[in-house]
């Protein structure tokens, strides 16, 4: 007993944990009966909230059985009881519900169940649902018990089902058979719920408890359940259940609905973009239809998921609207219309972003007459429509509405319809009704049915949504048959909300009594017979409510309702009213001709008006007698002047409804502009307003103005009387948000006088709403904005007046209840006016962020690395960032932030801080709901010693007080909780802050009483910061608590405390203030207090409790006291949300760099180019920068100080770093900041600027990141300026700047910039640049210089004549590193140079003794050259440099080559492994060694080797792509290897088979390999004798495949087009000329040409080289021999055309031709020198014509173009067909080669010789010109002058260069020499010689004397031998040039195209032209070729 006298004794809560049991089963016994003696809110229960989950988990089971008893005593009896639900929970969980003991577990239930009614469900079904992961089944199955008994319970509203839902499979898979039970219980409890919507979600379950759950789910009752416990909260619900519950009998028989559940929500979520293949959005965009709709079949299963997770579908969406409006193929736009359709559906309201855009591709696309394609989209457009609204989507469909096209407005019309079903009166206000109405009126008429009928249905879907009344307005013009025929539609129609016809259970009126007792069921037999009774007399709009209140609200408002709106008058109504209440003397004056008589009648009849009474005038009669014709359109303006003070007196005596109203006010705002109608209409509408509402009126007015006329100036005026009545009637009497549009409009007008009125509007509005209002307009221009805020600033200060006008008292006699009923929501809100303005929440709409809370991000900011953390906060901040106004609805993110508030990173709480600010600002007062979970963490947070870190706390603070209030703070003792902490730094900060709030607000909860005892404390406290706040709190604590009970509180302080304390309080009492106003008296005085208010807070609203409103601290009326009230706490939030942003992130991520781009495109800004900064510039980088750095960069930013600018730069640095995505966002501006730094003269500046842009530029280019044009033109001209600079480390830096840049911009572009900079005067900067350009041509080659290297390098030369010393040396040096590339060719490319520069340039050149070497960059380190292959080429769009001076520039660039170098391995990245190459035919097996015995055997043995196998028998798809692949390597004997095994694969007809859908691929790298061969392989000396051998193998192989016709074929257009341009470039290349194989190259290429010409698809040949001819022709430094060449092929292609023409696609071939003609049309040539291209495209639109005649017209389907120059070409030919001759010559005429070939006959005749010499000299020139025939042209001219010796070559050799004159001169002197020479051997080898000769002439018949017989003969039998060997018989003629004729004929001539000269192997024609061409062929050189073919022939 002993031990028990000492805790006996023990306090109670010491008594409840004790070690003995026996002491706390004694206590928890006491606490039952004291928590029961306890008020709720007394301040013992604290004692008990840290303790009472040892109540629960006592582990003596006796003790824990009393313990749950007390615990459920506290919970009932504590107010502070909800505070330990979690803890309490979690031990119920683990310590209760496996309990033995019945009772135990039964209490532990119990407990969890009033923890609910406390309003914790979230956390007990949290603390629930951990339990079911237990390892132990009992406590697994107890949980799933409490989730069962809390949804039977509570029900489905209060308890979230979806994550029980979720757990529910694995619960059924459970080993524990009690657990499976308890979940099958579980589950037939859900369903109980929410009936059938769950049975999808269980659809992973085994069939037999499927089966099994099924059974059970038959046997529910269908009677839905009712909710038999209840929260707090709901105590109304409960006493009706117990009322209810308590009566005797059936006290409801009604069926209540059962709760819904969206079973969308439980269903699970797919992930639909991480399921996308990597190539889908290139697959989509491919030319094959067969591979868009594949990629489309294999989205669709997973776009019409039920339920799709959120994310960025803006690329998805955009590429299906893009598919769906311009792809041709119907079955791929049905698919993404379908692919669109699953993703709205499947999304909901997160697809609505993307709603509009796609409802106009849709709605445009209804033009489609495929009923399958139309059913799809008429699925899609209703999908999407259910996530947007109506108002969102009305310009799109007026604009359908007005198509020309029937089907677009009838299917447009249907939309509507189905659109309007879905709708009520609330989403289709008179705002939308009004513009939909007048269009569908306006189609009502159409003279298609289809499109009559859809209309009628719309408008009778609109008249079921709104009402008859408020549509007959718009359809009253209509005749009776169209009314009907709507009014029958809207009688059909069935809404989707619920409303329809219901004619079919009339029936059911003939019992009246049944109805009856099933609508309103009765308590007893009597009065369930009054009831029926009742229902008869009510009125219709009260019998159907059910309840009493709701019918008397109904019922005011519907008579309200018939005050302002009455049924509209026909014509014959007015005529016959009008007939019996006025005379008619009277009605005919009104409707006289003569104005003087209609306005003796309006004086008449006013007069009448004015003797009427009241409820005697017809106020709609008269109104509507004034508008009868000529109305308000009198031209007589004293008549339409009494016509308007008629209305006037109409509004003012009598009762006049909207109807009235709406029938004049369109008449009066047409005369408002009207000079002198303009005041009598302006008081007309006040009348008018007065009598129906300004808010009716002026809208009405204002919409009219701006939507059905277009006078500006009734515009103008018309806002001017709006402003003027705002005034007169108060704020209050309109909804701004309705106007908001319209002023919008008014502000963007082109006419000033109503820009002028709008700013004055907004004004006025800015004088009650303040500044929240800006927030409104601050997408407007930056222009509009300045005039808006000096307007702002015009008015600030100044009060609203106050309202004398209003709605008449009249209107309000009959409401006795006072109040108000509402006019489907057109009604005032309120009758007078006062200075309150609406709350910018209910003008702004508020943006829905739960889905951007994605559970990853969740997972970031409580992850355990505070890097992940801090990205997480970044991601928040960029979300708020994003959306200035949010909902309330955040998901988890509150919870997540909670602990990011105390993170041990300071850094990371600190921004946590901010973003709480910003949710507060963002929110508004909604925010209220959060306060308990995050505003304790930031009163804590004013723990930490680092002032920064409270600041941002005391900032977050002060904006959650401004939306919420202080009284959420106090109240559940947070702030006492908070205070209780011994913190200095806390108790100072809170305390300081509270002086600030506590003196706004009247009354504050009475928990504020608790916080007195720790303010005592710190009244003590040794630090003398926290007194000092102590004291200056301490007065506004009394005077919220009184100054008795203060001293009252200080007796429970210690004697010495309570003498120091009560010293204080005495010494404060003076200073204690007078309560603040309370709100409803503060309302006089709202003008003041809107100017305290802080712009982010929203405009006050009424609240139900006075209690937490804060009002105005003025203690005095004064003037001054208010000002100065008014400006401290803006002085105070300025200084917050600085401290705010300086926390924050220093450079703020926002996507308006793509802006600043589009206004520099559109030339909405100033170009950024100057001399030096002007003051404009710097406004406009200052106004593009503020919104992406924070306030305190900003200020360093454009501080005139530049230790400012240094810690701006310090700071720029570092955000590199850390916010990098941000940096590359506002790239653009901060590159102009540097260059303003650029100027400055401070040293220090220049070289930290420099300093960041090497950080800078790193960091991008480890980005990858490409610079915009636009940030290189305005940075890099400016950067170039410094590298002149004269100090050495600046120039240093500039130079390694611009070596970093090269990663990241084109080298190309760089130059050019550099090469400006040669303009400057300064040589220091002149001689950098050269330098750098140097540098430029070393690392990349010759054509790095730009525009071209001709003209850069004329640039540079001139400065080899510059007077400094230094620019003449770089200059030189430059040119030098030139010369290393393109050797002599360097002399022509400078231009003339005068002697001196000329020597000084090869005294260099001799100097440097550098040899000229390949184009390729220099040799590096392998990683260097790695680095340099991926970044610096990467970037740089260079050509490949030329080895000689006449490089063609059609040559592929270098880039192009190494750009695709770079990129094979990553293109053609294949995983070996995966092929299988690496397994399966190699043995791996180590081999076993052999004993020393055996040795001499092995060695006599005879060697076998191992048998190896190059490929397998059979080409796999897989193994396929890589060999293809390794053709393009950079390994030369990889890529010939892998050609050689193609090349096997195509000689076998079976395994070629597998390349018929690869052939493009493989052409795509055979072209690449080719340009390479080209490009790079022939400018290095080390693989330059390799490149012979690749040329070879690249030819066989594409011959292998060009002679498979069926392969051939399968080449498309710009892959052919690729191949004949590479083709075509090697044919010409002059280099290969110096290999001993180069002449056999040329002729297998063009043998390939030939192939490739016959053997591929001749509609995509001809297409592929009419673009080349287009593109080359385009470019004027192009090379004619290429062009030429191009047309040579189009030649032979005209040649073969009428046996091919079959196989060509004639429409795509014109289009081709038409495509060219349209940029080179035919006026363009007369310019040019040569015309052979057109003559070449009309040769070819003249076969076609010829062959096809007049069908050809047929084939212009795909040429859209009305002029086009091919169908007028096409038609003149068709024209003058029967008139043309030729015969077979398609392609001209007979007669003109018949002219043509006696003309060469004659060459011999000297009559003709001076009328054909120069024609025949031209052409032997133009041979002597081409590289091929040089030597068979000097040839002729040496024969042309023996045969005309008295001919005067000169004209033509002054025409040429000296240099080309000697080389003619040499050639001839070479070639005389030859001749003798020839002739001496000729006579010691005649016998050899004349066996040969003879030998041929003999077979040809000719003899050998006849010299040009046997060169004909000769020439044939050449062409025999050739054809054997595989050679080309015209390699030479390919390289001739097209024949030009003198003048400009219309077509090719016929020779040209029907030789063989565009291309001649295979051919052995030769016209008599071609041997007029060349008279006089060296005979001997013929011989010896053939000599030496026929011992070629016999060696192979």
């Amino acid at each position: 007993m002993a031990d028990e006298s000492e805790w006996i004794k023990l306090p109670l809560d010491d008594r409840c944990i004790h070690k003995v049991w026996k002491a706390r089963l004694h206590g928890y016994t006491e606490a039952i009966k004291y928590f029961g003696t306890l008020d709720s809110k007394s301040s013992e229960f604290s004692k008990f909230l840290g303790i009472i989950k040892k109540f629960v988990v006592d582990t003596n089971a006796v003790a824990q059985e009393k313990g749950l008893d007390a615990v459920l005593a506290f919970l009932h009896n504590a107010a502070s009881a909800h505070k330990t639900s979690a803890e309490v929970s979690s031990g119920v969980v683990l310590k209760c519900l496996n309990s033995s003991r019945t009772k135990t577990k039964e209490k532990g239930i119990e407990i969890l169940m009033v923890c609910i009614e406390l309003e914790k469900q979230e956390v007990v079904v949290e603390e629930v649902m951990k339990g079911l992961t237990n390892k132990q089944p009992k406590i697994v199955a107890a949980c799933v018990l409490v989730l069962r008994t809390a949804i039977g319970n509570f029900g489905s509203k209060i308890i979230s089902l979806k994550p029980i839902v979720k757990s529910l499979p694995k619960l059924f898979e459970h080993s524990d058979k009690n657990v499976r039970e308890e979940a099958k219980q579980l589950a037939v409890e859900i369903y109980r719920w929410i009936g059938a919507v769950f049975k999808p979600s269980l659809q992973n379950i085994k069939p037999v408890q499927m089966k099994e759950l099924e059974e059970e789910f038959e046997k529910i009752p269908n009677k839905a359940p009712k909710q038999i416990r209840f929260l707090k909260s709901q105590q109304a619900e409960k006493e009706k259940f117990e009322e209810a519950a308590g009566d005797d009998g059936e006290s409801e028989e009604e069926e209540e609905a059962r709760p819904e559940v969206d079973p969308f929500e439980l269903l699970p979520a797919v992930d639909v973009l991480s399921k996308l293949p990597k190539d889908f959005f290139e697959s989509i965009e491919a030319k094959k239809w067969q591979t868009r709709k594949e990629v489309l079949d294999n989205l669709l299963p997973l776009a019409t998921s039920p339920k799709i997770e959120p994310g960025d579908f803006a690329e998805l969406v955009r590429v299906l609207k893009k598919v769906l409006s311009k792809d041709t193929n119907v079955m791929i736009v049905t698919v993404a219309a379908k692919c669109l359709c699953g993703l709205a559906i499947g999304l909901r309201k997160k697809f609505n972003p993307f709603a509009v855009a796609c409802v106009g591709a849709i709605l445009e696309k209804f033009k489609e007459k495929k009923v399958m394609v139309v059913a799809a989209l008429r699925d899609a457009i209703d999908a999407i429509f259910l996530t947007t609204t109506l108002q969102s989507i009305i310009e799109d469909v007026l604009a359908a509405l007005d198509s020309k096209n029937p089907s677009v407005r009838s299917e447009t019309a249907t939309f509507l319809a189905r659109a309007i079903r879905h709708c009520t009166q609330a989403t289709l206000p008179k705002s939308v009704l009004k513009p939909l109405s007048v269009a569908l009126v306006k189609k009502i008429g159409d003279t298609s049915p289809e499109v009559r009928d859809a209309v009628a249905l719309s408008l009778g879907t609109a008249m079921k949504v709104v009402g008859e009344k408020h549509l007959m307005p718009f359809i009253s013009d209509l005749d009776k048959i169209k009314q009907d025929k709507i009014k029958e539609c809207c009688e059909n129609v069935e809404l989707a909300t619920g409303g329809g016809k219901k004619k079919k259970e009339k029936p059911a009126a003939k019992e009246p009594t049944k109805p009856a007792a099933a609508a309103a069921p009765a308590k007893s037999a009597g009065p369930s017979k009054a009831k029926p009774a009742k229902a008869k007399t009510r009125p219709a709009s009260a019998s159907s409510a059910g309840k009493a209140t709701k019918s008397k609200k109904k019922t005011k408002a519907s008579e309200e309702s018939e005050k302002k709106m009455e049924p509209a008058y026909s014509p014959e109504d007015v005529d016959e009213k009008a007939a019996d209440a006025l005379p008619a003397s009277m009605l005919q004056q009104l409707a006289h001709a003569n104005w003087k008589e209609r306005l003796a009648g309006m004086e008449e009849l006013t007069t009448k008006i004015h003797n009427m009474e009241k409820k005697d005038i017809d106020c709609q009669l008269y109104v509507r007698l004034t508008a009868k014709k000529p109305g308000y359109k009198d031209a007589n303006f004293q008549v339409l002047k009494a016509k308007f003070a008629l209305i006037g007196i109409l509004a003012e005596k009598g009762k006049f409804s909207r109807t009235s109203a709406g029938v004049c006010i369109g008449g009066i705002v047409e005369k408002i502009g009207d000079i002198k109608q303009s005041a009598t209409a302006k008081e007309t509408m006040t009348s008018m307003a007065e009598a129906c509402g300004l808010q009716f009126v002026a809208l009405e007015a204002i919409s009219y103005a701006f939507d059905s006329q277009k006078n500006p100036k009734n515009q103008s005026e018309t806002i001017n009387w709006f402003t003027q009545a705002i005034q007169e009637f108060g704020f209050t009497a309109i909804k701004v948000k309705n106007f908001i549009s319209y002023i919008k409009k008014a502000l963007v007008a082109t006419n000033p006088a109503i820009r002028t009125s709008a700013i004055s509007t907004v004004g006025v509005m800015y004088m009650y709403m303040g500044a929240p209002l800006r927030m409104l307009f601050e997408d407007e221009k930056p222009a509009l904005l300045a005039q808006i805020d000096a307007e702002f600033q015009k008015v600030t200060g100044t009060s609203p007046p106050a309202p004398f006008r209003g709605v008449k008292k009249e209107e309000k006699t009959d409401d006795v209840d006072g109040d108000d009923g509402e006019d489907d929501g057109d009604e005032d809100v309120g009758d007078v006016g006062g200075g309150a303005a609406p709350s910018i929440q209910d003008l702004v709409p508020r943006v829905d962020i739960s889905d951007q809370i994605t559970s990853a991000l969740i997972e970031e900011l409580g992850d355990s690395k505070w890097k992940v953390r801090g990205q997480g906060l970044e991601r928040v901040q960029t979300i708020l960032n994003g959306n200035k106004f949010i909902t309330s609805n955040l998901g988890e993110l509150p919870t997540a932030l909670k602990p990011r508030l105390s993170d041990t990173n300071k850094i990371l709480s600190t921004n946590t801080a901010n973003i709480c600010t910003q949710l507060a600002h963002a929110i508004g007062p909604a925010v209220k709901v959060h306060v308990r979970t995050l505003v304790p963490g930031l009163l804590m947070l004013n723990c930490d010693s680092k002032a920064s870190v409270r600041a941002a706390s005391i900032t977050a603070l002060s904006a959650w007080e401004e939306q919420v209030g202080l009284a959420p703070f106090i109240e559940d003792e947070m702030l006492n909780t908070v205070l209780a902490k011994e913190s200095p730094f806390l108790r100072m900060e809170v305390f300081g802050w509270l002086e600030e709030k506590l003196a706004k607000y009247h009354t504050l909860p009475s928990d504020l009483a608790l916080s007195v005892p720790i303010l005592y404390a710190a009244l003590e406290d040794r630090n003398p910061d926290v007194r000092k706040k102590a004291q200056g709190v301490l007065p506004l604590f009394m005077m919220h608590i009184s100054y008795e009970k203060c001293v009252k509180m200080t007796n429970k302080l210690k004697p010495s405390s309570k003498t120091q304390v009560m010293q204080i309080l005495e010494k404060q009492r003076p200073n204690i203030p007078a309560k603040p106003e309370k709100p409803g008296k503060a309302k006089k005085t709202k003008a003041a207090e809107e100017k305290k208010r802080p712009k982010t807070a929203p405009a006050k609203t009424e609240s139900s409790s006075t209690d937490t409103s804060p009002v105005e601290t003025t203690t005095a009326p004064t003037t001054t006291t208010k000002k100065k009230s008014a400006s401290k706490p803006k002085a105070t939030k300025s200084s917050k949300k600085q401290e705010e942003e300086d926390v924050g992130p220093p450079v703020i991520l926002n996507n308006l760099k793509d802006k600043r781009f589009r206004d520099e495109d559109n030339l909405k800004v100033l170009k950024w180019n100057f001399n030096v900064p002007r003051d404009e510039i710097i406004d406009q980088l200052r106004e593009q920068m503020q919104p992406c750095v924070n306030s305190s960069l900003f200020t360093s930013l454009f501080h005139a100080d530049f230790k400012h600018h240094i810690t701006a730069i310090a700071t720029l640095k570092e955000a590199v770093s850390s916010c990098k995505e941000a940096s590359i966002g506002a790239l653009d501006i901060i590159l102009k900041w540097v260059t303003l730094r650029f100027f400055d003269t401070n040293t220090t500046v220049n070289i930290k600027a420099l300093e960041f842009l090497q950080v800078l530029f790193n960091m991008l280019a480890e980005e990858d990141y490409s610079m915009h044009d636009y940030e290189a033109y305005a940075f890099l001209p400016y950067l170039i300026l410094k590298i002149g600079e004269n100090k050495e480390n600046i120039r240093k830096m500039v130079r390694n700047c611009i070596k970093t840049i090269t990663k990241i911009y084109p080298a190309s572009k760089i130059f050019q910039f550099i090469i400006d900079g040669l303009k400057s005067k300064n040589a220091r900067q002149r001689t950098e640049c050269l330098d750098e350009l140097g540098t430029l041509i070393d690392l990349y080659g010759i054509n790095v210089c730009q525009p071209s290297p001709p003209k850069a390098l004329k640039d540079i030369a001139v400065q080899i004549s510059d007077r400094d010393n230094s620019v003449r040396s770089a200059a030189l040096n430059t040119l030098v590193q030139a010369y290393a590339i393109v050797g002599e060719g360097i002399y022509k490319m400078v231009g003339r140079l005068n002697e001196k520069d000329v020597s000084l340039l090869e005294e260099r050149i001799k100097r440097s003794s550098k040899k000229v070497k390949s184009a390729a960059p220099p040799k590096t380190a392998p990683s260097q050259e790695s680095k340099l292959t991926k970044q610096d080429v990467k970037k740089s769009s260079l050509q490949a440099p030329s080895n000689g001076s006449d490089r063609p520039s059609t040559a592929p660039s270098q880039t192009s080559s190494n750009i695709r170098n770079s990129n094979v391995p990553q293109v053609f990245k294949l995983d070996l492994d995966g092929l299988g190459l690496n397994d399966g035919d190699s043995n791996d097996n180590i081999p076993q060694l052999e004993d020393m015995d055996h040795v001499q055997d092995l060695l006599t043995d005879a060697v076998k080797l191992p048998e190896r196998r190059l490929q397998k028998p059979n080409l796999t798809v897989a193994q396929l792509d890589f060999i293809i692949s390794q053709i393009a390597s950079n390994d030369i004997a990889i890529s010939l290897q892998s050609l050689k095994q193609l090349d096997e694969a195509l000689q076998d007809s079976d395994r070629c088979k597998v390349l018929t859908d690869h052939v493009d691929q493989l052409v795509v790298t055979t072209s690449l390999q080719l340009r390479m061969a080209f490009s790079k392989y022939m400018s290095d000396e080390n693989t330059s004798k390799d490149v012979i051998r690749m040329y070879r193998c690249l030819v066989a192989l594409l011959m292998s495949l060009f002679q498979n016709r069926m392969l051939a074929t399968k080449a498309s257009k710009d892959v052919l087009c690729d191949l004949v341009n590479g083709l075509i470039t090697v044919l010409i290349d002059n280099r290969l000329e110096s290999f001993e194989e180069g002449p056999q190259v040329i002729r297998s290429i063009n043998m390939l040409m030939v192939k490739v010409l016959d053997q591929s698809d001749p509609t995509n040949s001809m297409c592929a080289l009419l673009k080349l001819l287009q593109e080359y022709v385009a470019q004027e430094s192009s090379s004619q021999k290429f062009v030429q060449l191009i047309m040579k092929c189009l030649w032979r292609m005209v040649r073969s055309m009428p046996e091919i023409i079959h196989d060509i696609n004639i429409e795509r071939l014109l289009l081709s031709l038409h495509v060219f003609l349209k940029a080179f049309p035919s006026a363009v040539w007369k310019e040019r020198t040569n015309d052979t291209p057109l003559r070449t495209i009309k040769t070819i639109l003249h076969s076609l014509a010829k062959i096809l005649g007049a069908k050809v017209l047929n084939n212009l389907v795909l040429i859209n173009d009305k002029n086009s120059e091919v169908e007028l070409y096409l038609k003149k030919i068709v024209k003058n067909n029967r008139k043309s001759v030729g015969g077979d010559h398609i392609n001209g005429s007979v007669q003109e080669t018949r002219s043509h070939s006696s003309s060469s006959s004659k060459l011999a005749s000297p009559r003709r010789a001076s009328a054909r010499t120069n024609d025949i000299l031209a052409e032997i020139f133009k041979r002597i010109g081409s590289k091929e025939n040089t030597r068979e042209g000097l040839a002729e001219l040496f024969d042309f002058k023996c045969k005309y010796p008295d001919v005067d070559i000169e004209p033509f050799l002054k025409k040429t260069s000296p240099f080309f004159q000697s080389y003619i001169e040499r050639g001839l002197k070479n070639i005389a020499t030859e001749r003798e020479k020839a002739q001496s051997e000729k006579q010691r080898s005649k016998e050899n010689n004349v066996t040969s000769v003879d030998s041929i002439s003999s077979s040809e018949g000719g003899t050998p004397a006849n010299q040009d017989v046997s060169t004909s003969q000769l020439r044939d039998r050449l062409k025999v031998l050739r054809a054997r060997c595989g050679l080309d018989n015209g390699s030479e003629a390919v390289q001739e040039s097209a024949p030009v004729k003198q003048g400009k004929p219309e077509l090719v001539s016929s020779s040209s195209i029907e030789s063989d000269t565009p291309i001649t192997l295979g051919s052995s024609s030769s016209t008599s032209s071609t041997q007029a061409q060349v008279p006089n062929t060296n005979v001997d050189d013929l011989r010896k070729r053939l000599e030496r073919i026929k011992k070629g022939g016999s060696m192979n």
